[in-house]
């Protein structure tokens, strides 16, 4: 391949905006096969599905390893990849997006939560207007008390300034109905905010296309 069109070389002089996805993905992959250049190879993963990008959004390290030329090492960088664009997505995309309702909550959060197979707990930090300043990730895994710390939420909303914060996590069934250990976390939760000063305003559950707002149905 000229070394005008390799995708680094592209890159550097067109900027990451002229690749292609599969370009995107080979810098990612650093190297192809013997057979295959690392386009070659991105291409081909790419195809594993009709859903091209969007199939990697949730796609494991054993489905890439089935892959001829995808090993440990390469499917471990796109997994890693994908994960940390989903991130950045979360943490940037509630900027200057002000909560009223919770409809608003779950406007912003439904599509990026639904369909998620582990239970995330995430929090959405509000300035004095009530507009989002991030959404930060606490835990992944069932709710309970010892990966839910007062400690580590209201560190994130100190450090940001945050005068008020929506507690949102998701349930894979699909049924938001919250547990007795989601109320008891959103209680501790609260009472910990009254004591530091950052009002604790709703704790939405996420399910399938539906939510549960834990204030509008007055269980805080």
């Amino acid at each position: 391949m000229p070394e005008s069109e390799r995708p680094r070389e592209k890159m550097l002089a067109y900027g990451c905006q002229s690749l292609s996805n599969a370009e995107l993905l080979a810098i990612i992959l650093s190297t192809g096969t013997r057979d295959k250049t690392a386009i070659d190879l991105a291409s081909g993963i790419l195809n594993m599905s009709n859903e091209g990008l969007r199939s990697l959004r949730d796609c494991t390290i054993e489905e890439l390893k089935q892959i001829k030329g995808v090993g440990l090492a390469k499917a471990s960088q796109i997994i890693a990849a994908v994960e940390l664009g989903k991130r950045i997505a979360l943490t940037t995309k509630g900027n200057n997006y002000k909560i009223k309702s919770p409809d608003d909550v779950s406007n912003l959060l439904m599509e990026e939560m639904r369909y998620l197979n582990k239970e995330i707990f995430n929090i959405l930090l509000l300035n004095t207007k009530h507009d989002v300043i991030a959404i930060e990730n606490i835990s992944v895994g069932s709710l309970n008390s010892s990966i839910v710390h007062p400690r580590e939420v209201f560190n994130r909303a100190i450090k940001r300034s945050s005068s008020a914060i929506i507690l949102a996590h998701n349930h894979p069934s699909g049924d938001p109905k919250p547990s007795g250990e989601d109320i008891n976390i959103t209680k501790r939760l609260i009472e910990a905010g009254t004591i530091i000063g950052i009002n604790v305003l709703d704790h939405i559950i996420i399910g399938d296309g539906i939510y549960f707002s834990m204030k509008e149905q007055e269980l805080i």
